[in-house]
């Protein structure tokens, strides 16, 4: 059984695949959708200004999806994972660039902005389908077992409404 398998990790990928499935039907209703999701191993919650019929509808919807077999739809281009990669990659690409440059005109560190600004660039652009493939694989999973939704609490505070969506497994 490898780490991604323990029974801790699985249940925190599979609310993460959830919450993703849901984010993407209910990015189908609300075309400027703001929306912020934060998964653990009790279910995931939702920070977003939504009507709590619809959030109800879209969880349904998408664990019914998943359990169909669209898996697809526990990737999101919007994820952390994916902020996450870039940044990585980023700063390790210009870190890179810099130490790398061992010339004579490397003292002057501005000089060797243009290098770590390009390998920065490219990294960003490779970061990006590497990011999917790391949450396909690793940080959320579209298989969701035995996952079930036990209930939906909403709460407010004067400025977003935050929903609560907790599961069994």
């Amino acid at each position: 059984m490898g780490f991604f398998d323990w029974p801790f990790i699985a249940k925190i990928r599979r609310n993460h695949g959830l919450e993703h499935a849901t984010i993407h039907l209910l990015g189908k209703q609300h075309v400027r959708l703001s929306i912020v999701g934060r998964s653990d191993w009790h279910g995931f919650t939702l920070y977003g200004n939504l009507d709590t019929a619809e959030v109800k509808q879209a969880v349904e919807e998408a664990l019914t999806l998943l359990r169909r077999g669209e898996q697809h739809l526990a990737v999101h281009p919007r994820c952390g994972t994916m902020i996450a990669m870039t940044g990585i990659l980023t700063g390790l690409a210009a870190t890179l660039a810099l130490g790398l440059d061992n010339s004579e005109r490397s003292r002057f560190r501005w000089s060797s902005l243009p290098a770590a600004m390009l390998a920065a660039t490219g990294a960003a652009i490779i970061a990006q389908p590497l990011g999917l493939t790391v949450q396909a694989r690793y940080t959320t999973s579209g298989y969701p077992a035995n996952l079930e939704i036990k209930q939906i609490t909403v709460s407010s505070n004067s400025k977003i409404v935050i929903h609560r969506i907790e599961t069994s497994q």
